[in-house]
């Protein structure tokens, strides 16, 4: 795998259980861009925001570097996929409204990011980045879901994930910083799925290959009981984001 590849081994499994960001997230980004002209969604994993931003943008250009999470992407016609690296992703100057980098910015050569921005965006352009830590169910499973990842699989977290855990505050891109409303992702999950999710984490997939047993299973019974009634519960990720103007 490539540099800060980290999902491409289940990128099915990633493209199936990460919770869906909101929409009124893209509306505000929509609204502060100079232009609905080009965006870039850099990361893109599978897709995801890249597929909300096709609602407000006339074309995307979404990279990441992983080939396996492109090959898992849901094709639109406004979005152009592409396998790049954040730091060398090719894209002509000036051309972009907005640049969006969607729980992925802790993996960059931001020495080399920084620079590639200021090339490609546009005067006036913005930069939003944004991320999210642990869902909040009932305070019974959320302490299981915190045990488990700090604990159980802590260990297999990479280094440089810091960042994400501070909330992006001591990023400093070369542009100027805006105020930005708050945001969460809603939905409403089976304990199935909240599992899934779990799955889906890096750190799961590396605990499994150091140690040649699945962390995740002794959990299972725990949270289901945990779970309870009713099936389906409300399940929120509230949002970290930063915007910044160039």
């Amino acid at each position: 795998m490539a540099r800060n590849d980290h999902f491409s081994a289940f990128a099915s499994t990633y493209a199936t259980f990460r919770p869906t960001y909101p929409a009124d997230l893209f509306v505000w980004l929509a609204a502060h861009a100079p232009s609905t002209a080009h965006a870039w969604d850099c990361a893109t994993g599978n897709g995801q925001a890249a597929i909300s931003l096709a609602a407000h943008f006339d074309r995307i250009t979404a990279t990441d570097v992983s080939a396996a999470m492109i090959a898992a992407a849901s094709p639109r016609p406004k979005i152009t996929y592409t396998v790049a690296s954040a730091e060398t992703a090719s894209l002509e100057s000036q051309s972009v409204d907005l640049i969006t980098v969607a729980q992925a910015l802790h993996w960059f050569d931001l020495t080399q990011f920084w620079p590639l921005c200021q090339r490609i965006i546009k005067p006036g352009g913005l930069l939003a980045v944004w991320g999210y830590l642990l869902p909040q169910v009932t305070p019974g499973v959320d302490r299981l879901v915190g045990i488990y990842h700090d604990e159980t699989v802590g260990p297999y977290w990479p280094s440089d994930r810091q960042p994400l855990l501070d909330g992006y505050a001591s990023i400093s891109p070369p542009a100027s910083p805006i105020a930005t409303p708050p945001f969460a992702m809603r939905a409403e999950w089976t304990v199935v799925q909240l599992i899934g999710l779990l799955d889906s984490w890096s750190a799961t997939h590396r605990a499994r290959a150091a140690t040649a047993s699945d962390p995740l299973a002794p959990l299972v019974a725990s949270l289901k009981s945990a779970w309870g009634a009713p099936a389906l519960r409300p399940i929120s990720w509230p949002l970290v984001l930063r915007a910044f103007r160039f």
